[in-house]
């Protein structure tokens, strides 16, 4: 279903998700395990050790054995095909201290999976230990406090549905089944953060086991380090295994929009894209993407959120529906939570899925006129803007370690396609468009971005600006030897 099928249905009807469940069993740890440390060199685990650890779990230890290691090891982009040597389904934070102490003790490349949602697959690993967090999916929610306590596993999904019964919110992304954890460790964009900040930006304390198996309190006064570090620095400094959010009023009724136009007009409605999300109200978010309609033509289209009084909602998109001609206009009151669906697939998608993607300031002519003249979008590659202005601005780059705080989007090509013979070309297609692109960005959103940037040390450093030096500094002090390299990795300082 195309992404503006959907916000059609949904302005008239409810969404549902249906939510995998989570069993334990036995490890089968019968036998030696081949390995690969983090340097790339072989090794082997061998049975007792492996009998032991599972022992020592109150969670499941998964082998390539055992009846649930397939699916297991699947993550929502099949086009990651990797097979850990073992998974540690962990279900507590002390199963996390154990695990990741067994991974730094035999030196094994380590992966860390919350809700597997990473375009490029950095939660998981050939012949490492993946961490598996997708047991530990509770939330509890303090009304008087107005805080929510929400285990590592969760999805957004869990949060907002447990939040919207008392009309609170906080900012969450906008696909319904990504693991909080990594969202909000390397930032977290939604339709909330142009009013409330991204999801780092609301975080009250972590519950964080560092590489050393310590398990911390990361808060303002706790650890104080580790929770400018942990806010837009990612996996780098442990693995979170809980987050207290601060919450915020929001109404389960708001206002959506999905209007389109031919690409012929993309500079006039680029252009008030532009002026909306730079000095309009904060509660309005958009989007924009270029994307083909049913017949291929290429159009731009307009994606909205509006968070506050639903009968606000007409006036503030009157001036998309006179800047031109719409040829689709679908817009009314909606619920929070189906527009939080809206772009849900399944878990485990049945589509290859690539990515390049930079955040951009501003709309330049000469990258208006690139967008419009150049980039032919179709049902397997499209252009979707992500809006990153608004409260996002408010916090200073050297408060938290997220420095790329006066974006004005993140802009993502989009491939999914789901024949694998099409890989080569559509990714060359991507690259090929990216490559004109790129120079009108400046830096990357560590969650939505491909694997080569991510394993660029140049782009990583420039990406963290002035606060890489002190991040580098922060990972000597608890990660001297880079065990959690599989992120955007900040690398130990010398």
């Amino acid at each position: 279903m195309k992404r503006r099928d959907f916000i059609n249905a949904t302005l008239a009807g409810g969404a549902t998700l249906t939510l995998p469940n989570a069993g334990r069993a036995a490890s089968g740890a019968d036998r030696d395990v081949p390995a690969i440390r983090l340097s790339g060199a072989a090794t082997v685990l061998e049975k007792a050790a492996l009998a032991e650890l599972a022992r020592r779990m109150r969670g499941t230890l998964i082998l390539a054995a055992h009846p649930e290691y397939e699916q297991a090891r699947r993550v929502w982009n099949p086009m990651i095909d990797k097979r850990p040597a073992v998974i540690a389904r962990c279900a507590n934070a002390a199963d996390v201290a154990t695990a990741i102490t067994f991974a730094r003790e035999r030196e094994l490349l380590l992966a860390v999976r919350s809700g597997g949602h990473s375009f490029p697959g950095l939660s998981t690993c050939d012949g490492g230990m993946m961490i598996d967090m997708s047991a530990l999916r509770d939330v509890s929610i303090d009304t008087g406090k107005r805080t929510a306590t929400v285990a590592a596993g969760a999805w957004v999904s869990d949060v907002d549905s447990k939040m919207q019964p008392h009309a609170l919110a906080t900012t969450m992304g906008q696909i319904s089944d990504t693991g909080i954890a990594g969202l909000t460790l390397g930032g977290g964009y939604g339709w909330l953060s142009r009013k409330h900040g991204l999801a780092c930006d609301n975080l009250v304390s972590v519950e964080l086991v560092t590489p050393d198996g310590k398990i911390r309190r990361v808060s303002a006064t706790d650890n104080a380090d580790l929770f400018w570090a942990i806010r837009g620095g990612g996996g780098n400094f442990g693995v979170a295994t809980s987050f207290v959010y601060r919450l915020h009023e929001q109404k389960p009724q708001v206002y959506a929009a999905y209007i389109s136009y031919p690409i012929a007009q993309a500079r006039e409605v680029m252009e008030l894209y532009q002026e909306t999300t730079a000095n309009g109200r904060r509660e309005l978010s958009l989007d924009l993407s270029i994307e083909a309609a049913d017949d291929g033509a290429p159009l731009v289209a307009i994606y909205a959120c509006h968070s506050g009084d639903p009968a606000d909602g007409p006036a503030l998109m009157a001036p998309f529906e006179l800047i031109a001609k719409p040829i689709q206009s679908a817009h009314g009151p909606s619920t929070y939570e189906q527009v939080q669906h809206q772009s849900d697939g399944p878990h485990l998608s049945k589509n290859l899925h690539y990515i390049k993607a930079g955040l951009i300031t501003e709309f330049k002519p000469a990258l208006i006129e690139l967008l419009q003249r150049e980039f032919r979008p179709s049902n397997e590659i499209f252009i979707y803007l992500q809006n990153a202005s608004g409260a996002v601005g408010d916090v200073a780059p050297q408060d938290t370690a997220f420095w790329n705080r006066k974006s004005m989007a993140n802009l993502m090509i989009l491939g999914t396609w789901k024949n694998p013979a099409a890989t080569e070309a559509n990714r060359a297609a991507i690259r090929a468009m990216w490559e004109k692109i790129a120079p009108f960005t400046a830096g990357f959103y560590t969650n939505l971005s491909d694997a080569e940037l991510q394993r660029d040390a140049n782009s990583t450093h420039r990406n963290f600006g002035d606060n890489y030096a002190r991040l580098s500094q922060l990972k000597r002090k608890y990660d001297p030897t880079n065990l959690l390299r599989l992120n955007s990795n900040i690398a130990p300082a010398a």
